[in-house]
Order: structure tokens, then C-alpha cells, then sequence
């Protein structure tokens, strides 16, 4: 099979390269998936899982991305919750190969189901997007309806799904920027913005829950601005500052069949809309993690037709 590889951790993004690699095994509870589409994280070259297994082993040649659409062409012993020809997405583990391929083997669990009326590419930019939305939001943040959150970032991929989950289910929301980021932020549901080129983050006033997906500077501010009882959570980092009378979580996002059923379920019925920006075929796959070649919205892989 085609699959993009990464050989050198020095080389980065220069060590890409499309070659034949071996069609995967599908061990107990696993599936083979046909990929049709996949999606990556860009700073995922920078990952001690993507060069190491889960026992520190090197692992290179290895294959990167891990959010991934398609369609179930093999089951592995005992696998009972999905059937061969079956429409899937999901997100594939972290420490072994991912999904810029053209076969990969995923965990049943970590997979749900796709409904035809969901076209692989945008499926394949909701695994790790939505489900770190919806975790950050209510797993970790507990949001509720009539609580206020800040979401930094709110036009980027997780972002701009945290917006519009946040708004959907009844809190105000607060969404941080840059100067272009503005009218997209308030179509998908901000109540509110704060450009951070133009604005101090302190303009957002108190909050109940801030979303960070930035680090840095960005999230230690952040804390200041934590009602008591209120919660910080990020995607970036462990957070160095604490809100004085509030929680503070950082968390790696995990899959779920369950949540990700319900992000495509609002995803058919028009409440929630992944913000899709380029659609490049595999072998592009270089040019889309070069940080020079960001745009607006989520780039993804398409692997096969149909």
C-alpha cells in the first residue's frame, strides 16, 4: 500500500516522503480501514509518540495523522461491533501508525459509525477537533447552560467547534482572535469577541470557563479571569498559573464512540459545521503540514475516491 512516512525527527517536515509500506495486521478487536480520508495535527512531527511506542521503542519509519474517514474492509478476531463494507471515522492511537495511508488498523472502540450523508472529508476533521471540544468543554470545563466561557482561538479547528458546541448548548460565549477572525467567530455563535491585536485579554471580564488551545502567555493570563468555582482547561500545556478559587485541567484528547456519534448526529442536522479549508491528495502531504501553507480551516488528506 501508499502511505506517507517520516524517517528522521531532524529532517521534520522535509522527511515526508510517499512510499510502499506493508498492508497492516488487525489484531484482536482491531479493524483494517480503507482510508478515504485522513487528518493530522501539524505539530505532530514534535511528538515522542510519533518516533517511540508506548514502551519508549523507536518506531521509525513511522506514519503520521490520526484522524481518519472511511470504510471497514477487515475485522480482527473477537471484533463484533462493526461489520466488513461499513462507513466509519475515528481517531487511530496515538503511539503506532496513523492514518496517512492508504490501509490502517484502529481499534474497533475507537471508531463510530458514519452516516452516508456525511462526506469523508469533513469527517475526517472532526475526531480530534470535536472530541477536544466537547471534552474540554463539558468532561473537564463542566459548562452548562447560562455559564460564560472564553474560547481562545475560536476560529481555528478546535475553536471554532468549541464555539458553536458551547453556544448550541446554552452558554454565552466569548470568543479571542485576531482582527480577521472576528466575523467568522460570530457566525458560528460567539456572543462576544476579543482581538487580541487590538484588545488586552482582560477585556473579556470574568468568565466561568476558559477554553485555551494556545499556551504560553495566552493561558497563563487566563487564569486571572476564572470565577470561584470556575475552571481553566487547556489543550496546550500543563498551566504554570492556577485560578486562585477555581480548577485547572490539561488533557489529552481520547477517543470516544459515544461523542463522536453525537458530534456526526449535529453535523447531519446542521448544528454543527467543521470548517474544512484545503483538500489535498496524499501525496501533497508535505506541503500541508509546511507552516507556510496555513489557511483558514482544517486541511485534509484525501486518500481514496468514493
Amino acid at each position: 500500500m501508499q502511505a506517507i512516512i517520516v524517517k528522521d525527527r531532524e529532517a521534520g517536515v522535509a522527511g515526508l516522503s510517499l512510499t510502499d509500506q506493508p498492508y497492516p495486521e488487525a489484531a484482536d478487536s482491531e479493524v483494517i480501514v480503507q482510508v478515504h480520508a485522513a487528518g493530522f495535527t501539524p505539530g505532530e512531527l514534535d511528538w515522542p509518540h510519533t518516533w517511540t511506542d508506548r514502551a519508549g521503542r523507536d518506531r521509525t519509519p513511522s506514519i503520521p495523522g490520526h484522524e481518519l474517514s472511511g470504510v471497514v474492509v477487515e475485522l480482527g478476531y473477537g471484533t463484533t461491533s462493526l461489520s466488513i463494507g461499513q462507513r466509519v471515522f475515528g481517531l487511530a492511537d496515538w503511539a503506532r501508525n496513523g492514518s496517512l495511508a492508504e490501509y490502517t488498523a484502529v481499534e474497533a472502540r475507537n471508531l463510530a459509525p458514519l452516516p452516508f450523508d456525511i462526506d469523508h472529508t469533513v469527517a475526517a476533521a472532526l475526531p480530534i477537533s470535536g472530541l477536544a471540544a466537547w471534552q474540554g468543554l463539558f468532561d473537564h470545563g463542566r459548562l452548562t447552560a447560562g455559564q460564560t466561557v472564553l474560547i481562545h482561538g475560536a476560529a481555528g479547528g478546535v475553536g471554532s467547534l468549541a464555539v458553536q458546541l458551547a453556544r448550541e448548548a446554552g452558554a454565552r460565549v466569548i470568543a479571542t482572535g485576531r482582527t480577521p477572525d472576528r466575523d467568522r467567530a460570530i457566525a458560528l455563535g460567539a456572543h462576544d469577541f476579543v482581538d487580541m491585536g487590538t484588545e488586552t485579554l482582560e477585556d473579556a471580564g470574568a468568565v466561568d470557563v476558559v477554553f485555551d488551545v494556545i499556551g504560553g502567555e495566552v493561558l497563563a493570563r487566563s487564569a486571572a479571569l476564572v470565577r470561584a468555582g470556575g475552571t481553566l482547561v487547556t489543550i496546550a500545556e500543563p498551566p504554570a498559573t492556577r485560578p486562585t478559587d477555581g480548577r485547572a485541567v490539561f488533557f489529552v484528547v481520547e477517543a470516544d464512540r459515544s461523542q463522536l456519534a453525537q458530534l456526526a448526529a449535529r453535523v447531519r442536522d446542521g448544528r454543527l459545521t467543521p470548517v474544512v479549508g484545503a483538500v489535498l491528495p496524499l501525496a501533497d502531504a508535505a506541503a500541508a503540514f509546511a507552516p507556510e501553507q496555513r489557511i483558514h480551516g482544517k486541511t485534509i488528506l484525501r486518500v481514496a475516491e468514493g
